[in-house]
């Protein structure tokens, strides 16, 4: 199967999202599922179903009260990144 260049935006979404999960001051849960955002980014199954659960789950993540107000803003930069793949 060739690459598509929104495959290459995947890539890049996927790094944000490794990124966040080593931060320290990010929360083990949201870190639990910022992991299980991106074993869906990395399925093997049509794009937009991908992007529609990843785009659930960082909304999800989005709205937890215990995390850092710039961590929520890197989160909506990410959803703003699937937006346009």
């Amino acid at each position: 199967m060739m690459a598509s260049k929104s495959d290459d935006g995947i890539g890049g979404i996927i790094g944000a999202l490794r990124d966040l999960e080593s931060d320290q001051r990010v929360p083990r849960n949201v870190k639990s599922k910022i992991a299980s955002t991106i074993k869906v980014l990395e399925e093997e199954s049509e794009l937009s179903i991908k992007v529609n659960k990843a785009l659930h789950e960082l909304d999800e993540i989005s709205e937890d009260t215990n995390i850092q107000p710039d961590t929520r803003t890197q989160i909506w930069h990410i959803v703003a990144m699937l937006e346009r793949v």
